[in-house]
């Protein structure tokens, strides 16, 4: 493809992209195929010989489109946002056609000196701890996923409790961490990854509001210690997926010092909500921790994928994931004045992710930033007052922020109809839980473009299909 080509084709692709989100709302918003129903629709084979472009983006039209649940609509409740904006898709473009492989500073310093800037920027943005920045003994590095970050972290925590001897002779089955019954899945998978095993990952018993219970974690704790474990890691979650719970952190880290545990904060999607700092004291006690995670890509119209990770002893850090082959030793590295981003986490190689957000940030600024995440909290808030306020549904748990969970009163099968109902019209889309062992609804507002007609609109039809549903019974 020559240059010229490019710059057509290109042009095609940018309105293609920008006709799609005008016309998002048309489009169901989950994916109404079948199970194998796409692939079936495609050539077996590859192609011999080139398709010309044009051939290549109306199959994405008529084969592609159908399948994809549109999770950029301002009708998507489900799960937790996962926005990609204008600024976002942009730099994400513009890094894509840099090509940049960023694993050391010398293979790119922009890559790293930019990455460094804006994590120290959203290190004030959202009232971090100084501790946090890279002019300290800390820093921050923007990972793939949470759960990448989680994984790090778990990581540090068992290198530091091993002595930096656990990478060199493995672990010998005493480690142990702790995370809630509400924690994230990551943690499992991390604990498996990371040698600690799942069995070695207590699931600490939460209160009434779905929060750890502190007593519960020093409890378990000082079990473990009695039975010759080694506890080394626990996880404290700000706003956890299914309920958006907040755990005491303060009172979790006052757990973690006495034992020498590591603290790590997950904050993936509520963490955004810091922005704003009237909802600050939803972290209070971060200042404790010694490792912190809060994803753009969910609720700061970051495209997918980006996730800030911050430590407060970056050489820790460093010492757990370093490996220096003799290929990638360079005079700046060996200078020691500069960072090297490959030594912070998994994988060696790494993308220009710090464009979109410098992107992001610079195009709505802080002040732009705050005032959707106020609107979108305001709207949850609203719908839980018309939840509340409507007799056959109850709340199913507190709503400090953008995540509503409710249910209808009739138990699990009406709430499933419902549920199944409203996903099939592709009017909206919701996802469920479980709590208290009950199916819970989930209704969380955080998509860049949903505005106050799209949740009135969404609370008519769950209104539509409880009558539905009345008029059956």
């Amino acid at each position: 493809m020559t240059p010229d080509e490019f710059r057509r084709h290109g042009h095609t692709v940018i309105d293609w992209i920008a006709d799609y989100h005008s016309r998002i709302e048309s489009l169901p918003v989950l994916s109404q195929v079948k199970p194998g129903e796409i692939r079936a629709s495609l050539p077996a084979h590859p192609p011999a010989k080139g398709e010309s472009f044009e051939a290549l983006l109306k199959d994405v039209e008529t084969l592609i489109l159908p399948g994809v649940t549109h999770w950029q609509s301002p009708n998507f409740y489900g799960y937790f946002p996962s926005n990609a904006s204008g600024p976002g898709i942009l730099g994400d473009l513009l890094s894509s056609g840099l090509g940049v492989q960023g694993m050391l500073w010398s293979t790119s310093p922009a890559c790293t000196e930019l990455e460094t800037l804006v994590m120290d920027w959203l290190v004030a943005m959202l009232g971090l701890p100084e501790k946090f920045l890279s002019t300290g003994a800390g820093g921050g590095v923007i990972q793939d996923t949470a759960s990448s970050a989680a994984l790090c972290a778990l990581l540090a925590a068992r290198e530091r409790a091993t002595n930096y001897t656990s990478n060199e002779k493995g672990c010998d089955g005493r480690m142990v961490a702790y995370a809630s019954t509400q924690t994230h899945s990551s943690l499992q998978k991390g604990a498996m990854i990371a040698g600690i095993g799942s069995a070695n990952l207590r699931m600490i018993e939460v209160d009434d509001k779905f929060a750890m219970r502190p007593d519960a974690l020093a409890s378990k704790i000082e079990a473990d210690m009695r039975a010759g474990l080694v506890p080394c890691f626990v996880c404290a979650t700000v706003g956890t997926t299914s309920s958006n719970a907040m755990d005491p952190i303060v009172d979790i880290a006052r757990v973690a010092q006495k034992h020498n545990l590591w603290l790590h904060v997950d904050a993936a999607m509520s963490g955004t909500a810091a922005l704003c700092p009237e909802f600050r004291h939803l972290q209070s006690g971060v200042e404790l921790a010694d490792s912190y995670n809060f994803n753009p890509h969910k609720w700061m119209f970051t495209n997918f994928d980006c996730s800030c990770f911050w430590v407060a002893d970056r050489k820790a850090l460093i010492h757990t994931l370093s490996i220096l082959p003799e290929y990638l030793r360079n005079q700046a590295t060996e200078s020691g004045v500069v960072i090297d981003y490959r030594d912070w986490h998994i994988q060696l190689g790494r993308r220009f992710r710090s464009l979109k957000l410098w992107f992001v940030i610079r195009h709505y600024g802080v002040q732009g930033l705050q005032h959707h995440i106020r609107e979108h909290v305001r709207l949850a808030q609203q719908f839980a007052e018309w939840i509340g306020k409507d007799s056959r549904f109850e709340l199913a748990a507190p709503a400090p922020l953008n995540l509503v969970c409710f249910r209808h009163k009739s138990g699990d099968e009406a709430n499933q109809t419902i549920m199944d109902r409203l996903n099939r019209s592709g009017d909206l889309f919701l996802t469920h839980t479980k709590l208290d062992g009950k199916l819970t609804l989930r209704f969380c507002v955080g998509q860049a473009n949903t505005q106050a007609k799209h949740v009135e609109k969404a609370w008519k039809r769950i209104c539509e299909e409880a009558e539905r549903l009345a008029a059956a019974a």
